[in-house]
């Protein structure tokens, strides 16, 4: 494996400042941005306790962008993520968003191929074919989390399981509330399309 494969280790010392183990210098929030839009994974471990840091730097990174100006998710996406820590849908968002975001960088680097592989200038390629994609493979996602979910055409998803058949009233308005933020991203989802 070579390095640029394996994740990079940056050490956080007690002064809080990172260093950088393959360069031996110290870098900044910055640097460790950069490493990521290169496309290199990393690790942030603090060197006393071993902690993994990686997720509050990464997270302390998108705050910075956002501070800044470079807004990158919309209100409503912020407000569903909070809102997404005081429910029980809290199980299901890290797995869709990773979902999403696997399904962007596939739809990207496909487009990116299209492109690269065009006969002559004069063939545009049709850039709503990511997008088309992307809405297709989560409609899949979505009928295999909600049983019972109709896509555009009608068409129903059926149960791989049993559904419970008597929810308590918290369930009943929990599922509810669930289903109202599905319809919600559904109907997002086809004008995305349009």
């Amino acid at each position: 494996m070579s390095d640029t494969e394996k994740p990079l280790l940056i050490k956080r010392y007690a002064s809080r400042r990172l260093y950088n183990t393959e360069t031996s210098d110290y870098v900044t929030l910055e640097d460790i941005a950069k490493f990521i839009r290169a496309g290199r994974e990393l690790k942030i471990v603090d060197l006393k306790s071993g902690d993994d840091l990686t997720r509050q730097y990464l997270l302390q990174i998108v705050a910075e962008h956002e501070s800044k100006g470079e807004s990158v998710l919309p209100i409503s996406v912020l407000t569903d993520l909070v809102r997404s820590y005081t429910t029980q849908a809290q199980s299901v968002v890290p797995q869709f968003l990773a979902m999403s975001f696997d399904m962007l960088r596939d739809s990207q680097s496909k487009m990116m191929e299209n492109f690269t592989t065009l006969p002559t200038p004069m063939n545009p390629m049709n850039p709503m074919s990511g997008i088309e994609a992307m809405k297709r493979q989560q409609k899949a996602f979505l009928a295999t989390l909600v049983p019972g979910w109709k896509d555009d055409q009608g068409a129903t998803s059926e149960p791989e399981q049993p559904v419970k058949a008597e929810l308590s009233p918290d369930e009943k308005q929990e599922l509810d509330d669930i289903r109202a933020q599905l319809a919600e991203l559904k109907d997002k989802m086809s004008k995305l399309g349009e």
